[in-house]
């Protein structure tokens, strides 16, 4: 006996099948889809199943024709069938899970009916010019099954040659589906070899690089810190091509997720010896629930690639990052007094007071009130009590922050005020009111990351809340002109009572604290603030699209400093590195202030203890400070010497027309006898023109060695170089060199 079915089918699967059943018919020939800057290429392709792989990436061809015939010249068979790869999946440009691939897939999902396979073919794409510099291609992918669907961004800058890439992903299944991964980028890159230069750390040793070459199977850099997520595992990392780049020589390529939560990097070597790089939020405990017709975007990862070594690429890099991405990256930064390490918890008015005039007296251009103003039932006097209680102390400001606000202003300074708005101590009022606000086991053990919790950003009270404090400040005190917003905790016992769906915390945390921020800045756009989490523990491009600069490290020790902020330097300009003069170390005070000019220069420094050379020098390196700071924020950055290498650390500024740059130089081994022993070649010079060295920022009675009369062509100072005569007797040395007229 014959059984018979009887299949019930909706007009929507019907036409699906239609569609599909079409394009295959039609679709007879690849499509070749390239992404062009000025110096590099992306290339996609279509192949005759609808697959879109990536085919090249690197610099790119003088005739865009040839990327069609880029395939054909390379011979990486493998035994299997000989056309390449088990699948036909390893070049995907973004690659699903669940049907054909064997690798590491950037996106898998559960689909309504509970099956976990996905394939994405090749619909569409699009090309939108943005401006004459700016474009951005779309790729609209879907699974010919199930009615799902991709759209792949490309947004690329041409002329500093980075690509922002990111994901869109819907759908209009018959119930929900869940995003198991879901990565923004998928990289496919083709070498004889690769090295990776990443970065580890921790509180006081932010960004200690390690360089390997990459092997087989899969490489991962990633954080489950929830807040604070770059503290381990920053979320930046170059990739070498055939061997590691130098400054000036070699191929790499620059990566680095716009996410402040947690972030996943898989770098996979496959079996033809190419590699996968795949990047995006990090999947851990974050299976996301997308409910029909609803949007997934997920964050951008970006890149540059240079063919001349890690200098050119970070100098694109940080041109586009000024031009960009930063809040106010063409403009300038304040110069600042910090009373921290004067005071800590321990101060009041009257010595505030005292502090507004030292500020006035150094020369700079704002006073910047830090931790302990705040709380009254459980007074912030040491880290134990009152985060989250944010009025101020009666006992230490009776009359409140408006009328310090008030008196810096009479005095001819600004006044700005540190907060951390994220976090509560369990020892407050708001924890006593709102313990339902706080993200936290309702059943285990509370743990603590400096005696504090979490606040629950996803929860669209404690945004406002949050939001309220800002507002508050500003509109107690509208003469106020500087945040300094702080983050030092990660999440421990993530769970949240506002949220249903616990997978999602996570990521909701995240895109509550963006949607805080987009609030700030769209009631106070101008006003300067300070991206601080413990030191660098959220350092990333997303979040500084709010903030004007942020605090690479607590660790203000200028021997570590130097090694820090060069390690910075090659993903971000030195606009919006904050570097405080403070008394860590036993480096003088000249040597610790020319390690803080190479950024936004501040002072957290008891000023009315100074000696009289001291606080000479400090009140003139300002002055020179504010004659030369657009040349750092705004030049092209030269990194001339390097201190895990050699005895001297040499950094070079260059403006845009090379007639004025600012070198600085320092002793970073004193060994005996150590010390500038051949001269430094300069770079970014014009060689025809002729310049002037002169050296500045020098300590009260020293003479310098250096002959400012001397000229020197452009040519002769980058071949053969300059000798700053850095010594034990002359540890740090600032030069300015000048076109001759």
């Amino acid at each position: 006996m014959k059984k018979i079915y009887k299949y019930i089918i909706s007009p929507t699967c019907i036409l699906t099948s239609l569609f599909a059943v079409l394009a295959q018919i039609t679709f007879a020939q690849t499509v070749t889809i390239p992404v062009e800057t000025a110096n590099n290429a992306l290339v996609l392709q279509v192949d005759k199943g609808k697959d879109v792989n990536t085919v090249y990436f690197g610099t790119k061809l003088a005739n865009a024709a040839e990327y069609d015939q880029v395939t054909g010249v390379y011979k990486q068979f493998c035994v299997c069938n000989g056309t390449g790869d088990y699948t036909g999946l390893l070049s995907s440009a973004y690659t699903p899970s669940g049907s054909r691939n064997l690798a590491e897939p950037a996106i898998t999902v559960t689909h309504a009916d509970g099956n976990n396979s996905l394939d994405l073919k090749y619909v569409s794409h699009n090309v939108t010019k943005i401006s004459d510099d700016v474009s951005l291609l779309s790729i609209v992918l879907k699974d010919p099954v199930y009615d799902f669907e991709v759209t792949l961004y490309y947004k690329s800058y041409f002329k500093n040659d980075v690509i922002e890439q990111w994901s869109v992903i819907k759908h209009h299944e018959k119930g929900n589906v869940t995003l198991n991964k879901f990565a923004s980028a998928n990289l496919y890159l083709k070498a004889k070899s690769f090295w990776l230069r990443q970065y580890h750390g921790d509180w006081g040793k932010e960004m200690q690089p390690e360089e390997t070459r990459i092997t087989h199977g899969i490489k991962t850099i990633d954080t489950k810190l929830g807040a604070r997520a770059n503290l381990f595992e920053p979320s930046v990392f170059m990739v070498s091509f055939d061997k590691p780049a130098t400054e000036d020589e070699g191929n790499v390529l620059y990566g680095a997720m716009e996410w402040s939560g947690n972030f996943r990097v898989d770098l996979e070597l496959d079996p033809l010896d190419n590699l996968k790089i795949i990047a995006g939020i990090n999947n851990f405990a974050s299976a996301y629930t997308l409910k029909p017709g609803e949007d997934f975007t997920t964050p951008a990862f970006l890149y540059t690639f240079s063919d001349k070594g890690k200098g050119d690429a970070s100098r694109k890099l940080q041109s586009w990052a000024r031009n960009y991405k930063l809040m106010d990256g063409k403009g300038s930064r304040l110069t600042l007094l910090n009373n921290w390490e004067s005071t800590f918890f321990d101060f009041n008015e009257s010595r505030l007071s005292g502090l507004l005039q030292d500020t006035k007296k150094l020369g700079v251009d704002l006073f910047l009130l830090d931790d302990g103003w705040f709380a009254n039932k459980y007074p912030r006097n040491d880290d134990h009590a009152g985060l989250g209680d944010w009025q101020e102390n009666r006992k230490k400001l009776p009359n409140g922050i408006a009328s310090l606000v008030k008196e810096a202003q009479n005095d001819g300074v600004k006044f700005g005020i540190w907060i951390e708005p994220e976090m509560v101590n369990p020892k407050s009022r708001l924890y006593e009111t709102h313990p339902d606000w706080v993200i936290k086991q309702p059943k285990r053990d509370e743990y603590y990351y400096r005696n504090q919790l979490v606040l629950d950003l996803s929860n669209p009270q404690v945004q406002d809340f949050v939001f309220s404090i800002v507002d508050s400040l500003f509109i107690k005190s509208p003469g106020l002109a500087y945040i300094k917003w702080d983050c030092n905790a990660v999440i421990y016992n993530a769970y949240s009572a506002h949220l249903q769906n616990q997978s999602h915390l996570y990521i909701e945390y995240v895109r509550g604290l963006y949607k805080v921020l987009e609030r700030v800045r769209a009631k106070y756009p101008a006003v300067p603030m300070m991206l601080c989490s413990g030191g660098g523990g959220r350092v990333d491009y997303a979040a500084l699209q709010y903030f004007t600069e942020f605090w690479p490290s607590d660790n203000t020790e200028p021997m570590e400093r130097i090694f820090i902020q060069w390690e910075y330097s090659y993903f971000y300009p030195a606009l919006i590195s904050a570097n405080h003069v403070t008394d860590w170390g036993k480096q003088p005070i000249k040597f610790r202030t020319d390690v803080a000019m190479m950024g936004r220069l501040g002072f957290d420094i008891p000023v009315s203890k100074l000696s009289g050379n001291d606080l000479q020098f400090c009140q003139e390196a300002v002055k020179t400070y504010n004659t030369v700071k657009q040349i750092i924020f705004q030049g092209e950055q030269y990194r001339l010497s390097d201190p895990r290498e050699q005895s001297v650390a040499s950094v070079m500024y260059v403006d845009s027309v090379k007639t004025s740059g600012v070198i600085f130089n320092y002793l970073v081994n004193n060994r005996f006898d150590e010390g500038s022993k051949l001269p430094i070649r300069l770079k970014g010079l014009d060689p025809v023109k002729k310049y002037t060295i002169k050296e500045i920022n020098l300590y009260p009675g020293i003479v310098s060695p250096i002959d400012s009369a001397k000229s020197y062509s452009g040519d002769f100072l980058m071949r053969i170089g300059f000798n700053p005569e850095v010594n034990a007797g002359r540890t740090s040395v600032v030069l300015q060199i000048n076109e001759s007229r």
